[in-house]
């Protein structure tokens, strides 16, 4: 199936100008002109029309209700999971290096061009043609969104469960990055002191890796029977501290409390003033809703 074919039947849209569709599944690998200012297009487009959409789809919705499930929709996660479904790799255009390592199936690459995709369709007919190609490709997940309080990331549930019980916000240490600038992985440690709890996290970005730390600390301050340690009841305000886990909340006994690495380098993640909500189970999400960086009081 050629390129404009492919494109007819995804996204239900035929190009006047067929240079743009051919620019936007160009990687930046195979040539000057590249996907790059499409995919800059697009992005915007594709959000200012999610956000339509929610605001239709949810009527009763708050702001940040609906700014945590349009994250959701434009995530690159999501993104790369349409693209994907769709065959967009196969119509890539890669350079030989990016072939060589298996380009077509990396995510970023995915989505970016699918933003790519939708940004030409807005320069080729405007931006009702976009909005329906968007509405065509995303608007189905509509009804498959989660409710948005289930959104918050893990960091965020980490950090609003800690400052509930009064108790000193986690710390986010790089233990590791290594891999070629396109391919990196990075190694995070997430350790809260005062509890003497850490876990690590492994991720294709630092914000990915520290995602997955805490998620993985929640999962441990849920656990039924985590193993006592030395540990000073007067880290915990009233004897006992409620973490919601991924899908439920605990009570921890102040002894309960396993060692921890503490690392050097350190970067401590910023408050987020967004109301606690620790009885409430959720799930791990692993870009929503990170909190603005700051240095704590």
């Amino acid at each position: 199936m050629t390129l404009l074919a492919w494109v007819e039947r995804s996204f239900g849209y035929v190009f006047a100008q067929a240079e743009l569709c051919h620019a936007a599944v160009t990687h930046r690998s195979a040539g000057a002109d590249h996907n790059e200012r499409l995919e800059f297009l697009g992005d915007s487009m594709l959000n200012c029309v999610v956000a339509h959409l929610l605001y239709e789809a949810h009527p009763e919705a708050d702001e940040g209700a609906l700014s945590r499930l349009r994250a959701t929709l434009v995530s690159g996660e999501t993104l790369a999971q349409i693209a994907a479904e769709l065959g967009l790799g196969e119509h890539l255009r890669l350079g030989p290096g990016e072939l060589k390592t298996g380009g077509f199936r990396r995510a970023s690459i995915l989505a970016d061009a699918l933003e790519a995709i939708l940004g030409a369709i807005f320069l080729d007919s405007g931006f009702d043609a976009a909005a329906a190609a968007v509405a065509l490709v995303i608007g189905p997940r509509l009804s498959e969104l989660p409710a948005a309080d289930t959104l918050k990331d893990p960091k965020t549930r980490l950090q609003e469960a800690l400052q509930a019980h009064g108790l000193a916000l986690p710390v986010y240490t790089l233990i590791a990055a290594a891999g070629d600038p396109h391919m990196q992985s990075f190694t995070v440690n997430c350790e809260v002191p005062v509890l003497r709890m850490s876990a690590m996290g492994e991720g294709g970005s630092r914000r990915r890796a520290e995602q997955l730390a805490a998620a993985k600390l929640l999962e441990l301050l849920a656990a039924p029977n985590i193993r006592k340690s030395h540990m000073s009841a007067a880290a915990f305000r009233a004897g006992h501290v409620a973490i919601s886990g991924p899908a439920e909340c605990r009570q921890i006994d102040p002894g309960q409390c396993p060692g921890g690495a503490q690392g050097v380098h350190r970067h401590r993640q910023a408050p987020n003033h967004a109301a606690s909500d620790l009885g409430r189970g959720q799930s791990p999400r692993g870009s929503i809703g990170a909190g603005r960086h700051a240095r704590p009081a």
